[in-house]
């Protein structure tokens, strides 16, 4: 049997952080980076949907990476995603993030052409053994992928040892069933789809990696406490109230992550910078909305963190 408690908890997507020309601002990286430290989470994924991936260049990637885990200093686990829509680049960040020494590296299929699961497979099993040394992470977003993680694929890439979880957000909560009874105890499942959280959780995912935590990880914390303390009730009233502000943070006009750095502007005293092009900016008309999201979340605080 693996240790894998270092995976099981929160764990919230780090967001990619610019300054005003619009260049990755190793500063933010750090302040954002001991933000996660200071909240108390478990650790961040790194590089993901969250942090823009598929707008960064690989410097940009390493830049980020090198930041955070300069900043971290082993205090968070750090599980850096590595994917870019070609094998060669791919492995170059793989073997980047073990020479930096992250806990695992993570990576959606290949996207646009549609390939077969043997190619998928070959594609994670290369990545993989550019980092020999290091855990390996499998990432189901088919909605955005266009390929889903069926269950053959999953047996064919348990074959690899250094596999040991998926994080699975894709929409149906049975995903995250199907997944762990496949597994078995030698796998961590991830949560995520942020509304569904506790869903997740209680179906039987042991970590939880989400795009929205970040703006307000102490209550996804205080929904994973009540939901390992048992008091569901509990839990599913917090759940509610985060769904409430996700779906503020995602009526804008700008795309929701432009939303929540500017929600941690406020909340937090953070700099995060803007979104990279051509996610759409925020506009002037979304300044209500960001007010409203940050209001919303220290009012939620107020109301469940007791």
């Amino acid at each position: 049997m693996r240790n894998l408690d270092k995976y099981k908890g929160v764990l919230p997507a780090f967001y990619a952080c610019y300054d005003k020309e619009g260049r990755v601002s190793a500063e933010g990286v750090q302040e954002l980076t001991k933000y996660f430290i200071k909240k108390g989470v478990k650790g961040v994924y790194v590089n993901g949907s969250s942090g823009e991936c598929i707008y960064q260049s690989v410097e940009d990637k390493k830049l980020i990476l090198e930041q955070v885990m300069k900043s971290a200093q082993g205090r968070l686990t750090v599980i850096a995603h590595v994917a870019c829509n070609n094998t060669s680049d791919s492995m170059e960040l793989a073997r980047h993030a073990e020479s930096l020494g992250v806990d695992a590296i993570a990576a959606i299929p290949p996207i646009y052409f549609r390939l077969p699961e043997h190619a998928i497979a070959r594609y994670w099993n290369d990545i993989s053994e550019a980092a020999p040394n290091t855990d390996f992470v499998i990432y189901n977003i088919p909605q955005l992928a266009g390929v889903a993680l069926t269950q053959r694929l999953f047996a064919e890439m348990k074959k690899n040892p250094r596999v040991i979880g998926v994080k699975n957000s894709s929409m149906p909560v049975q995903d995250i069933q199907m997944f762990c009874a496949q597994a078995g105890e030698d796998y961590v499942i991830f949560n995520g789809p942020d509304e569904q959280f506790i869903s997740g959780r209680v179906i039987g995912a042991e970590g939880a990696i989400g795009g929205t935590y970040g703006a307000m990880p102490e209550l996804f914390l205080k929904m994973d406490a009540y939901v390992k303390a048992g008091e569901l009730g509990k839990a599913r009233e917090i759940q509610y109230a985060v769904n409430e502000i996700i779906y503020k943070m995602c009526s804008a006009v700008g795309n929701m992550y432009g939303v929540i750095k500017a929600v941690l502007k406020i909340n937090e005293n953070l700099e995060l910078g803007g979104v990279r092009k051509p996610l759409p900016a925020l506009t002037d008309a979304d300044t209500v909305i960001v007010e409203e999201a940050a209001g919303m979340i220290r009012a939620a605080k107020d109301k469940y963190l007791l």
